[in-house]
């Protein structure tokens, strides 16, 4: 279902540009390549890719200021690659707005399972969720399109805050913990902490107080729980 998707590779090592491109093309991926941020931004000109595997460092505008702009203008999956693997590091790349991270250096193997793994997700963000909307005050999540709008329009999500807002709109006003949406969402042990950060950026999309949360809850020692209402 996942093999003949687009991936855009971004990274100024040409060596593992090369390496990636044959590898993920020998998974039946299509790949387009670019060196720069920059260059991503010319490419994108003229490619709409299904998911952006994105270098960290490079020099210029680096993968964390362009997966802040990316998010600002598609809904792409952007998974990073990077040396600098600290738990800090970790939570920068997803407050950026990332769906996975991969430390450097990494096989092949797993960069292939981690893709398949969020393009299925993204794909089908909510294909367990409800089949209605679920309203959320004064906005709206359709878990089947896996799209939240508002009076004044479509509010972006990416995808993995699209699988998250999802996950919990299916079992609305039950708690659940992070273990259980990570293995729902099929995303690695360290998924937990980016289910932080994305709920932290669902709240400032769906809350008109994001401090004083009245859908997207944090049940202390448990977990989350979605409680819809007008």
């Amino acid at each position: 279902m996942t093999e003949d998707a687009h991936i855009l590779v971004v990274d100024d090592d040409a060596r593992l540009r090369a390496l990636l491109s044959r590898y993920l093309a020998g998974e039946g991926f299509r790949v387009t390549t670019a060196e720069t941020a920059a260059d991503a931004r010319d490419k994108l000109r003229f490619v709409n890719p299904d998911m952006v595997v994105l270098d960290v460092m490079m020099p210029g505008e680096n993968g964390l200021a362009l997966t802040e702009s990316l998010r600002r203008e598609r809904e792409v999956p952007v998974l990073l690659l990077t040396a600098r693997g600290s738990p800090e590091d970790r939570i920068a790349g997803f407050e950026a707005g990332a769906d996975d991270y991969l430390g450097k250096p990494f096989d092949p193997r797993e960069l292939v399972l981690r893709i398949r793994a969020m393009l299925r997700r993204t794909a089908s963000p909510a294909a367990t969720a409800p089949s209605g909307p679920v309203q959320l005050g004064a906005a709206e999540f359709d878990p089947e399109r896996g799209e939240l709008r508002s009076a004044s329009g479509t509010i972006r999500l990416t995808g993995g805050e699209a699988a998250l807002l999802g996950a919990l709109a299916r079992k609305p006003n039950e708690v659940l913990s992070r273990e259980e949406i990570v293995a729902t969402l099929g995303m690695d042990e360290a998924g937990e902490r980016a289910i932080d950060v994305q709920v932290t950026r669902l709240r400032r999309k769906i809350e008109a107080d994001p401090r004083e949360p009245r859908f997207l809850h944090t049940v202390r020692g448990r977990g989350y729980v979605l409680k819809p209402g007008i």
